[in-house]
């Protein structure tokens, strides 16, 4: 961070304090940035040829003016698929949780928001570097209150931004660069005559003054060698695609270099098959097994390739930055290098990167310790052509990659990837190879984290199929694919299909693994789930306590893990009717999350939600509004309001509003969740229909009967058809179109339905359950309106005892039975 300005300074290169003249188009650039045509400021392009300087113009503006911002943000933008992950990097900076907890995309569009509400920053600068295609990065440019600079060689930029152009030095700066790298050892005359053979290119420049610093050779045999390197160029009659005078330099570099320092150059051409990234200087380390022929003699000798990284550091040839263990080549000169090498020469030099690269991959994808390592890795991907690599290990290292990609949120990027590597191992390999079919589960998992259910299970299924039959039904491969399918329908809200298939791998993952395997408690955590789903609560309970107690006493169970299982546990507790102890476990789990995660984690609003709902049943009503306000309000700061926790938390706090009496508050945050089911997960989801039933219940409380009967009648009709008619869902949906009808005066009909609705609930839960008991309270209205006034009292006299020993006399139901009130119920949706 530099000594004075910004608070915050993230990824902005070092300074080149050789930087010299370009007062005018600093000026120029401040000039346009501070122009405001709104509220919001107008991002600013620089477009030039590729070593023109756009980059150091821009690092120089940062530096320069960095007492003007709070906050410097550098983003490497050449590759669009590294820009996410750059940018939510940002987000502790900003208050937001970090990438880890929601992954990388939900946490970009939560930075973007936060940067252009102006709020903890109003002062703030982006760069872009290198943002070659206007399409690739125009929806993660933040439109507000701060400044955004683009560096690109795209003319296209200007269609789209005010645009500078950058140009090559004027010949004034040119001089004074050169002499002032050489500390004025070169006269004016003879810079004079450099920088017009080189064209006053800025990268041409830089080259030629750390040759001859590093060399001493005189000015005139300078200038004798360029010529002979400009005249093979101009021989060559080969199209202009880089400066002639770029060129000529770095061949006149290059070929110094090998005379002296073969090895340098073998190292250089390497290079050049990475992307333009800093490359991790442990790829070359002496431990990479992987390493093929050209480079092993070079790497199994220490002190031969640290002499090759010095000699070429010093040449200007490769920009080694120790405090990050890295080293980076211009994309120029990596350019100039690739189009030098015969192609026989090409394709052993790449394959050489593909194996350092998956040489020196972590194990696990999954671990977040890991992910920095991937992070650097994952630049030199698509650069490199590794997707086309065939060897078993390099395409390991690609599934690995996406897979820390999907953990960590970064599902377009991912998805994008994915379709790449099936339609080319397809080409290569056919369209079963073991391969292309974990890259197809990889995708559907992907699809999952997108919500695109439909096209996860169809993929899912048929690629679980093709491993079953190729593979064997007990494959690892095909168990995983087995999980993901069955995930896929939990999303579709097909309930009763994804436990049959969890039930199965559960099974296997036992007989094959152990009980305690954490594949075997991760498939038995997906049982759970599925239970719950499924309102098999004391199944659920018995299998989720058992997974906690076994993952508590294990080593190596991360607190995110544990966290979701207790939270789970405290769910399924307090569905299955029994509030005072969920509430306690709630509480527990809640408080273990903000103090090893922290209260903005998302597990950790998981956690909050839950135990505001539980709260709510126990009738602890200040409590459970005060959190679960607090939980709606950092939900949709960190995932916006079309997102199922969001929605969530909205529906949550409706029925804690409605629950003390702030009804028109209520209605307005339910509608307004209601609007996104559909879209998020479908007209015909079971969560969608029962979302109507909060809505309907607050038409009736406002005075609307009618409206609610309706609203009720599809939604029964809905779940009936998705989930059952005895599912918790449904027969909630029944208790309260009970209470509409008897609203409406039809107490017959109300009787009926409470009658049948209470057989259902008591074959499906228990007699006691809490289901059961306010389905009785309200039966007990419709027998006495009905007449039957023996069989009213013989019922109120049982519930009232039940009650009494379920939940204590004091609780705001069993007062509300003995006040003669009808009780209503309504929905909160969990996760899926």
């Amino acid at each position: 961070m530099p000594s004075q300005g910004a608070q915050i300074w993230e990824r902005v290169p070092k300074r080149n304090l050789n930087f010299t003249g370009r007062k005018d188009l600093l000026a120029a650039l401040r000039k346009s940035i501070n122009t405001v045509t709104a509220v919001v400021a107008q991002p600013q392009a620089l477009q030039g040829l590729g070593g023109v300087g756009k980059t150091q113009l821009a690092i120089e503006y940062a530096w320069q003016y960095r007492a003007h911002y709070d906050l410097v943000l550098w983003v490497s933008a050449d590759q669009p698929l590294l820009v996410p992950s750059t940018l939510a990097e940002l987000a502790p900076k900003l208050g937001l949780p970090p990438a880890a907890g929601i992954g990388v995309e939900q946490t970009t569009q939560a930075v973007l928001r936060t940067l252009e509400s102006g709020s903890p920053y109003r002062s703030w600068l982006v760069i872009f570097d290198n943002a070659e295609e206007p399409e690739y990065i125009k929806d993660f440019i933040p439109r507000g209150p701060g400044h955004v600079i683009i560096t690109s060689r795209n003319s296209r930029w200007s269609d789209h931004e005010p645009t500078i152009q950058v140009d090559v030095f004027r010949r004034e700066e040119s001089v004074t660069f050169l002499r002032r790298r050489l500390t004025d050892t070169l006269s004016e005359w003879e810079a004079e005559r450099v920088a017009e053979k080189l064209g006053d290119l800025p990268i041409a420049l830089e080259q030629a003054a750390a040759l001859l610093a590093r060399t001493l050779m005189p000015v005139e045999d300078y200038l004798d060698l360029l010529e002979e390197q400009t005249s093979r160029l101009l021989d060559l009659e080969k199209p202009p695609t880089y400066p002639k005078s770029m060129t000529a330099a770095w061949r006149l570099s290059v070929s110094q270099l090998e005379e002296r320092v073969p090895a340098a150059v073998e190292v250089l051409r390497c290079c050049a098959f990475f992307g333009p990234e800093p490359i991790p200087r442990d790829v070359f380390r002496r431990g990479n097994r992987a390493v093929g022929p050209r480079l092993a003699p070079i790497l199994s000798n220490p002190i031969e390739l640290t002499n090759a990284l010095s000699n070429l550091e010093r040449l200007a040839l490769v920009k080694v930055e120790p405090s990050t263990r890295t080293l980076q080549v211009h994309r120029l000169n990596q350019a100039l290098l690739r189009d030098e090498t015969p192609e026989k020469d090409r394709a052993e030099l790449r394959h050489e990167v593909h194996l350092l690269l998956s040489g020196t991959a972590p194990a696990d994808p999954d671990d977040t310790a890991n992910w920095p390592r991937y992070e650097e890795l994952a630049a030199h991907l698509e650069p490199s052509g590794l997707i086309d690599c065939t060897a078993p290990t390099v395409r390991k290292f690609a599934l690995d990659l996406v897979r820390y990609l999907y953990v960590r949120g970064s599902y377009r990027q991912a998805e994008a990837l994915l379709h790449e590597y099936i339609t080319k191992w397809t080409e290569a390999s056919g369209a079963h190879h073991k391969d292309v079919l974990a890259a197809r589960i990889h995708l559907s998992n992907v699809h999952l984290g997108l919500a695109a259910y439909d096209r996860a299970e169809a993929l899912a299924a048929e690629t679980h199929a093709v491993m079953a039959d190729t593979l064997g039904p007990e494959h690892s491969e095909t168990l995983w694919a087995m999980t993901g399918y069955a995930g896929a329908l939990r999303g579709r809200g097909d309930f009763a299909r994804a436990r049959q298939l969890d039930e199965g791998a559960a099974v296997a993952y036992e007989r094959l693994l152990g009980n305690s395997d954490p594949l075997t408690l991760r498939a038995r955590h997906n049982l759970a789930l599925d239970y719950t789903l499924t309102s098999d609560y004391g199944r659920a309970s018995d299998m989720l306590q058992d997974i906690y107690l076994t993952q508590s006493s294990m080593e190596g169970v991360g607190r995110r893990v544990l966290l979701v299982t207790w939270i789970n546990l405290s769910r399924a507790v307090r569905l299955n009717g029994q509030f005072e102890v969920a509430t306690d476990l709630a509480e527990e789990a809640y408080s273990y999350g903000v103090a090893n995660l922290g209260d903005d984690h998302p597990i950790t609003l998981l956690a909050a939600k839950d135990l505001a709902v539980s709260q709510r049943r126990m009738g602890l009503m200040p409590e459970a509004l005060q959190l679960m306000r607090d939980t709606h309000i950092r939900s949709r700061r960190l995932y916006g309001d079309a997102h199922a926790n969001t929605m969530a938390a909205a529906l949550g706090l409706s029925n804690v509003l409605r629950a003390v009496d702030e009804h028109e508050e209520a209605l307005e945050l339910a509608e307004r969740a209601l609007r996104h089911y559909p879209d998020v997960f479908g007209a015909d989801h079971p969560f969608t229909h029962a979302a109507w039933i909060d809505v309907a219940l607050l038409r009736r409380l406002g005075g609307d009967p009618e409206t609610a009967r309706d609203l009720d009648e599809k939604a029964l009709a809905g779940l009936s058809n998705r989930v059952g008619r005895d599912h918790d869902y449904t027969v909630t949906c029944a208790i309260n179109l009970q209470n509409d009808l008897a609203a409406l005066g039809r107490h017959e009909d109300a009787r009926a339905l409470g009658e049948e609705n209470l057989r259902i609930i008591q074959a499906k839960f228990s007699a006691d359950h809490y289901l059961s008991l306010v389905c009785a309270a309200n039966l007990c209205l419709d027998l006495q309106a009905t007449g039957a006034e023996e069989a009213a009292e013989r019922l109120r006299a049982e519930t009232t005892q039940r009650f009494e020993s379920v939940m204590s006399r004091e609780h705001p139901d069993a007062l509300g039975l003995l006040a003669g009130e009808r009780l209503n119920c309504d929905f909160d949706p969990p996760p899926i």
